[in-house]
């Protein structure tokens, strides 16, 4: 049997529901989320991206040949070199410093995803790793097109968040996604059932603490 990207998330079916529709992206998308929820959120993702790029240092060094390796280090140069520059100046925009994000306490949510990944990753593979952190690159893109689709989506000015959502619609993320998805496919083909079982639990799990760091953002909590 063959398997897909698409047959982890029918598998996880309601908790990756749960992730893509939860309250606080329908709120994003209708302009409604409170300034405060959304500057909470910000801080600790300038936190997940650090532990993000630890993540592909930790593929870097699990690659088994130059191609894995060389994946590793683009992502690894990507969010250092670049995400975490454009999340800086962003921050910027909503009244946060760089020296505010510097002394950031970690939410709990916020520990318990990153710390995850990074156990998934050392007790197991690259693809172990990366079906761990699919929730977020996958996810962010799939949250993207599923908000284009909602009548209560405001785009434009009338949006205080209307450059987040540009963000993850843009072309360049999309085609991001698109390219994990299709690394995921490639490894995933040849998986025996009893290894997909242990990949849909990796999964599942993720996407629950991606729900968990929705929530956090949601209720502003530590």
């Amino acid at each position: 049997m063959s398997y897909q990207f698409d047959d982890l998330t029918q598998a996880c079916h309601d908790d990756w529901r749960a992730y893509i529709e939860h309250d606080f992206v329908r709120q994003l998308a209708a302009g409604t989320l409170p300034d405060e929820a959304f500057r909470h959120y910000l801080k600790q993702d300038y936190l997940f991206l650090i532990h993000f790029g630890r993540a592909y240092a930790l593929a870097v060094y699990k690659s088994r040949d130059i191609t894995e390796l060389r994946h590793g280090l683009e992502g690894l140069k990507t969010i250092i070199d670049v995400e975490l520059g454009l999340h800086i100046d962003y921050c910027r925009e909503w009244g946060i410093s760089e020296a505010d994000l510097a002394g950031l306490p970690e939410a709990r949510a916020t520990m318990a995803y990153t710390r995850y990944v990074l156990d998934t990753g050392n007790r197991g593979d690259l693809l172990d790793m990366h079906v761990a952190l699919a929730p977020c690159l996958v996810g962010y893109g799939a949250i993207s097109r599923w908000q284009a689709k909602q009548p209560f989506t405001v785009r434009g000015d009338a949006n205080p968040f209307e450059k987040w959502l540009q963000m993850y619609a843009s072309d360049e993320f999309q085609a991001a996604m698109h390219d994990e998805i299709a690394w995921l496919d490639a490894r995933l083909a040849d998986v025996t059932p009893e290894r997909f079982a242990q990949l849909t639990t990796i999964f599942r799990d993720a996407t629950r603490l991606e729900i968990d760091f929705w929530q956090m953002g949601l209720d502003q909590s530590l």
